[in-house]
């Protein structure tokens, strides 16, 4: 692809109140995304695109919004981000069914967006101690099961969840609220450092963007979307975890919780959380690899008489034979068909049948176990 498409997708992304949802439509009533820049008809008649009218016509015919483009492309390309389109193959597979989900993400790393497995842990941004174990008793708990760890890289459970991740060996991933220009908060710049080598920072924004309160929740969503499961380790009334959780569930997500003593502040949210069956009740990372059947399947066992039959005898084995092609055999034709004395047949017979491989049946039959 060149850069004057990639260009025409990053302006996509940037246009003034257009959200995801109406710059898919956009796309779809303008028959691409190139279309949309640089076709003169088609930009005539935006305005008869239902949810766009006049005004957001002329915003997205600003010549500004190419330009802004175009410098963007150029921050991308010096600083070796990835860049995954909604159309495109390598879109992450879970925020394909999303319908709000970004158009465009930026991504800082080389972690896989669409792993197998992979579980958001968020909360309260001042955990207690025990909050603070629960969260990292989940994520080694989560470690045999390869899952990737997506968090949002906040004081408190957030930065918790990517520690012990990049602690087991397991891939993590961070979404921020602003541009990969900047990092909030300053102080996990070590830990966003080495999670980039092992995981990958991820934003739909582009750099130079303004914070702004609005963008948590919108980040919020990326979180749950990423995910197949969210889990909230401790939580207030309030706050950001449960924005994610209530996004999750819509996206028909599952949603757990660690319970926490009643009155509790930081406990409040998650409880509510189970009060309203909202959340499954979990108390350690079984109860989520249960949830998901994400738990190793035991080996069938193998049957006796096969694990048996590599062992045997010659002289057993025709025998063996012999009464696998009859069903059930007595002793006197199994001798004539295995050419073999019945004092000798009868031994082996008994020896095969303490083995487990054989069994003997009234009228003196055999019969394989």
């Amino acid at each position: 692809m060149d850069d004057q498409q990639w260009i025409h997708r990053i302006a996509l992304s940037m246009l003034k109140g257009i959200g995801p949802v109406n710059a898919r439509n956009l796309v779809a009533w303008c028959g691409g995304v190139d279309a949309l820049f640089t076709d003169r008809a088609v930009r005539r008649s935006l305005g008869k695109v239902p949810g766009i009218g006049p005004v957001l016509s002329a915003s997205i015919q600003d010549a500004a919004v190419v330009k802004a483009a175009e410098k963007e492309l150029t921050y991308v390309r010096k600083h070796r981000l990835r860049m995954l389109f909604y159309l495109d193959a390598d879109y992450p597979r879970r925020l394909v069914h999303c319908p709000d989900a970004p158009v465009l993400l930026f991504v800082k790393g080389a972690a896989d967006m669409g792993p197998l497995r992979c579980v958001s842990i968020v909360g309260t941004r001042t955990p207690t101690e025990q909050g603070r174990h629960l969260c990292g008793s989940l994520v080694e708990g989560l470690a045999a099961s390869g899952a990737t760890i997506v968090s949002g890289l906040a004081y408190g459970i957030d930065i918790i969840a990517h520690r012990t991740a990049l602690r087991c060996g397991l891939p993590t991933v961070a979404c921020v609220a602003h541009g990969l220009d900047k990092l909030y908060p300053a102080e996990h710049a070590a830990t966003a450092k080495e999670l980039c080598a092992a995981g990958a920072l991820v934003t739909e924004l582009p750099s130079g963007s303004p914070f702004a309160p609005g963008n948590f929740p919108a980040r919020n969503r990326v979180i749950a979307g990423l995910s197949d499961c969210t889990v909230v380790v401790e939580s207030g009334p309030k706050g950001g975890s449960l924005i994610t959780a209530d996004i999750a569930n819509s996206y028909d997500r599952e949603v757990m919780a660690f319970p926490g003593r009643p009155g509790d502040e930081r406990s409040t949210g998650c409880n509510r959380l189970i009060q309203q069956s909202q959340a499954h009740l979990i108390t350690c990372a079984e109860d989520v690899l249960k949830l998901m059947d994400w738990l190793p399947q035991p080996k069938k066992k193998q049957p006796v008489q096969n694990s048996l039959f590599a062992e045997l005898l010659p002289d057993e084995q025709v025998l063996v034979d012999a009464i696998r092609q009859q069903g059930k055999i007595d002793i006197d034709t199994l001798c004539h068909r295995s050419k073999m004395p019945q004092h000798k047949a009868a031994g082996l017979l008994l020896n095969l049948e303490f083995n487990g491989v054989v069994r003997s049946l009234p009228g003196k039959l055999y019969a394989l176990n």
